[in-house]
């Protein structure tokens, strides 16, 4: 995948986007636009903290695509151009000039070039089957909302303070289940993985996680490609898109100065957990962890947690029948 902006195309993206005033908020709008819109613990915590500007209006919000891979690739890594891809496919409609009522709620008109959009349920990202922590219907503009209640779901799977990577599996879903018109391992999927979900969980998917660890040039074919096929099918199965959003939180914390792995799983590599303190600051508070500009934050992490979420939310979700 050559995703990568040039120099060139980087300039002209943020040329555009710059033509755009960054909204001055007044009272209290900018936590409302966090909380109703912006409903993702990341892009929400950036725009609380007055890292990520808001551009055009707080009633059309937009970012800058470059503003969001600058944050992403901060500390020397390259999440941010992993960002930019979910950006500009899931995030790349807005209200139109009637406020999104000319066909029934929806987001319909384009952003401009080098922008997205800022309004999270009712966009193409936002999709059945999810937590239900920061949003209620998916479907339904400015329906973000805290739900402490499932918040409280997530983190009963907490030991000492850590959650293991295993157990957001099990929450993911635990989630699906909840939800009767989720969509799970549809034909779209089996058709680009050629396999059905028991089998990707049994047998596919370990091989995947096993062909991803390692420096040379056979493991970074499979992670171009396993990425290539995952990000396909965020928008097409809830299971991955669950599996895509809690595995970028895993990838944005992987290399943070105090990461914690916590067992030995079947490839030879430990498995990550994620500190429960840092889930209530960007949930909760809104605010991305102390240092988080220092450490790399890398897209291969993304493919590899995504991989492991997708092996142990599948398993959970096929023992729960």
């Amino acid at each position: 995948m050559n995703d990568k902006a040039s120099p060139s195309n980087s300039n002209n993206q943020a040329g555009a986007a710059g033509h755009f005033a960054e909204v001055i908020f007044e009272g209290d709008a900018k936590s409302t636009l966090v909380e109703t819109k912006a409903t993702c613990p990341f892009i929400g915590s950036a725009i609380a903290q007055g890292v990520l500007a808001v551009r055009n209006s707080p009633d059309q919000p937009l970012a800058s695509i470059e503003d969001i891979r600058r944050l992403g690739n901060s500390g020397g890594g390259d999440l941010g151009d992993l960002l930019v891809i979910f950006a500009t496919g899931n995030h790349a409609f807005m209200r139109d000039e009637s406020g999104g009522l000319a066909l029934g709620h929806k987001l319909d008109k384009a952003v401009p070039v080098g922008l997205f959009s800022l309004e999270f349920p009712g966009s193409k990202g936002s999709h059945l089957g999810h937590s239900g922590i920061l949003q209620g219907d998916p479907e339904k503009l400015q329906s973000g909302r805290l739900s402490e209640p499932d918040f409280a779901r997530l983190t009963r799977y907490a030991n000492n303070g850590w959650i293991k990577r295993s157990d957001v599996g099990k929450f993911i879903a635990e989630n699906l289940r909840k939800d009767p018109n989720s969509k799970v391992f549809g034909m779209n999927v089996a058709g680009l993985l050629a396999v059905d979900l028991l089998d990707f969980v049994k047998t596919i998917g370990p091989a995947w996680m096993s062909k991803l660890f390692g420096s040379d040039e056979k493991t970074a074919l499979a992670h171009r490609e396993l990425e290539e096929k995952l990000t396909k099918l965020l928008g097409e199965d809830n299971l991955v898109g669950s599996a895509g959003e809690f595995g970028l939180l895993f990838a944005f914390l992987a290399n943070k100065p105090d990461a914690k792995e916590v067992e030995r799983l079947a490839h030879g590599h430990d498995e990550p957990a994620i500190a429960v303190q840092d889930l209530q600051s960007m949930f909760l508070q809104k605010r991305l962890p102390e240092g988080w500009q220092t450490w790399k934050k890398l897209r291969i992490d993304w493919v590899k947690n995504t991989t492991a979420l997708l092996i142990s939310a599948g398993k959970a979700y096929h023992e729960m029948k």
